[in-house]
């Protein structure tokens, strides 16, 4: 059995732009209904949403009839749990809060097999299909994409350095954490914000990397795919649908 490919990691590495989607309802008919809704990939939440190793798996069985691509954002940059992910056949993460060149590598490391990092070894895991992958442990690092989230100010006085870490291939911005490290609590569409984040895109993309932003304001997410983001979440599963049963139950009862 070969390893699987990351359909998602070569895309962008092409410069394709991937539409992502955000879910976050820790749910696996959820998920599944996502997976078959025609997006590049779809963004499974386990920083703020209440999501854990065993709900995940259940999230990428749900996912694998449909050619989607499931990425990770784990609730912190720590390689023990990166690692039970890593296991369970995550290919693609999303690290959160990374803002130093320091943070970048031991990202990179958590995911390499020594000599080159510090995964630690499993010899049938689901990630090598319980070892039917021939030579998985040699060649894992190959399919694994691993993105990290720039959202503050140091983050930002950092970002060529980060950008140039070696494993790193892409740089997704936050907006709402940046915004409010710049005294926009809650403003993601303010004037400045919008032009900051342009300019952060400038920055990634003259720096030689990819990147990536969520948005569910469709005038920003064209804007700042024109820009030159390659990968933009479009949407978030609970907002979509507490807006939209919203919207229903006004219609009958106004």
């Amino acid at each position: 059995m070969d390893l699987p490919v990351n359909t998602f990691k070569r895309a962008i590495l092409a410069g394709q732009q991937q539409i992502g989607f955000w879910n976050s309802m820790v749910s696996n008919t959820a998920t599944e209904i996502l997976a078959g809704s025609g997006f590049d990939w779809l963004l499974l939440d386990a920083e703020h949403a209440p999501n854990d190793v065993p709900a995940i798996l259940g999230q990428l069985q749900s996912m694998m009839e449909n050619p989607t691509h499931p990425i990770l954002r784990v609730p912190e940059n720590d390689p023990i749990v990166i690692k039970r992910y890593l296991d369970i056949g995550v290919q693609s993460f999303l690290i959160p809060m990374v803002e130093t060149v320091e943070q970048a590598r031991a990202v990179v490391a958590a995911t390499r097999f020594p000599p080159d990092g510090i995964r630690g070894f499993a010899g049938a895991s689901r990630a090598s299909r319980f070892g039917r992958v021939q030579n998985y442990h040699h060649r894992a690092h190959e399919e694994i994409c691993l993105l990290v989230q720039i959202e503050t100010r140091l983050g930002l006085d950092n970002l060529e350095a980060i950008a140039a870490v070696p494993g790193i291939d892409g740089l997704f911005i936050g907006p709402g954490d940046l915004s409010s490290d710049y005294g926009y609590l809650g403003d993601q569409g303010n004037p400045f914000i919008v032009e900051l984040i342009e300019k952060t895109i400038g920055r990634i993309l003259a720096a030689g990397n990819r990147a990536g932003i969520l948005t569910g304001d469709e005038t920003l997410a064209r804007r700042y795919m024109a820009a030159g983001c390659v990968f933009t979440a479009v949407g978030i599963d609970t907002g979509t649908l507490a807006r939209t049963t919203e919207a229903i139950a006004r219609k009958y009862k106004s």
